[in-house]
């Protein structure tokens, strides 16, 4: 499975962004996705995850009840609504896919496929 991800950008504090995570190829459409940040220097951290089925989501505390994960199986595309951004979510965001169901979706190691990677930048 391939995943691309797009949607960063430079906003100020108490904007929005939504980030997409487009997959194609073998296995698109199943499995969850998971999103994940990075800074330098810092290892990389648990935003958001849902299973593919939507039924289950689950948010770091950080990004809990500002950032929203939701799917579109039409078009294999999860997307992270990200509200009242802080400078403090400033990070590269990556998406990824999982290859088997009923792992913690909260892992990074559950995770064999990652997308690219968008800049997000908040300033104050």
């Amino acid at each position: 499975v391939q995943l691309q991800a797009s949607g960063g950008g430079l906003v100020q504090a108490g904007s929005f962004l939504t980030l997409s995570c487009a997959a194609s190829g073998r296995d698109a459409s199943k499995y969850g996705t998971g999103w994940f940040r990075q800074t330098p220097g810092k290892e990389r951290e648990f935003v958001a995850a849902t299973t593919w089925s939507g039924r289950n989501s689950y948010y770091a505390d950080s990004v809990k009840g500002r950032f929203n994960i939701s799917r579109d199986t039409a078009d294999n595309t999860v997307y992270l609504q990200m509200n009242s951004l802080k400078p403090g979510d400033t990070a590269v965001y990556y998406c990824a896919k999982p290859k088997v169901h009923g792992i913690d979706l909260t892992q990074g190691p559950s995770y064999p496929h990652w997308g690219q990677g968008t800049l997000v930048t908040v300033s104050s």
